[in-house]
């Protein structure tokens, strides 16, 4: 499960695999290995944030400032995991989240739904309305959250440490509360206009402001940050 929401993931959280385990290790049953060391290096889900990321970068609506952050959260994310959180044997990181909560798994595809499909269906409708200007405020989040997905995914590999995989969504979430801010902004502004603005572009960004505010301050900051740390430095306590 992806978090963005992860989304396909802030929320992305990633899919986890639920393993019992005992007071000393987690076991995995048949010797299987967690579900992330043995994924393909590029999955499904990835490809197609990827495929969004190309058609918004070459569309002309993404800011440099946008891409650079994009850059600097790959230099920067590997730099902390050589640096401050070194990833440790994933038999001693059990999964943050079972798979079977049902909760979180409607969770996500409501983030799916709210922060990417609905705003990519607006503004493929703007684009085909000509009105590229009018929803042009929407591109960096979708952008963003898109880079996001494709991001927690590089992150949830044997290479990487729960605390790198809780650094993607709220690194990225902090940073899109400000581009949705702008859209919010800009669609408001558009009410003055003599067309009006955009009802659903209004909806949108409201909708998306709450969501993903309520997603950092009330899920990843208070809960899932805090339960990944745990993890993860009980683990290193066990192996040292």
């Amino acid at each position: 499960m992806s978090g963005g929401v992860g989304v396909c993931s802030d929320i992305s959280l990633p899919k986890d695999e639920h393993f019992p385990q005992d007071k000393n290790q987690t076991k995995f049953p048949n010797n299987k290995k967690p579900q992330h060391q043995n994924r393909r290096f590029f999955t499904f889900r990835q490809l197609n944030a990827l495929a969004v990321v190309i058609v918004f970068s070459s569309s002309g609506m993404v800011s440099v400032e946008d891409f650079a952050f994009v850059i600097f959260s790959l230099i920067y994310m590997y730099f902390i995991s050589k640096i401050a959180f070194p990833p440790i044997s994933p038999q001693t990181e059990p999964p943050v989240f079972s798979e079977n909560n049902k909760f979180l798994t409607l969770y996500v595809t409501v983030g799916a739904i709210v922060g990417l499909f609905l705003p990519i269906a607006y503004i493929f409708e703007g684009i085909y309305e000509g009105d590229k200007e009018g929803i042009k405020a929407a591109a960096p989040h979708v952008f963003l959250l898109a880079s996001q997905v494709f991001m927690e995914g590089l992150a949830f590999t044997d290479r990487f440490s729960l605390p790198i995989r809780v650094f993607v969504p709220v690194f990225y979430n902090s940073r899109r509360i400000f581009t949705i801010m702008e859209w919010l902004t800009s669609e408001i502004s558009q009410v003055d206009q003599e067309y009006g603005g955009n009802v659903m572009g209004r909806a949108l960004a409201v909708a998306n402001m709450v969501f993903w505010c309520f997603n950092l301050f009330g899920f990843l900051l208070p809960v899932y940050l805090p339960k990944a740390f745990k993890i993860y430095y009980s683990a290193r306590k066990l192996k040292d």
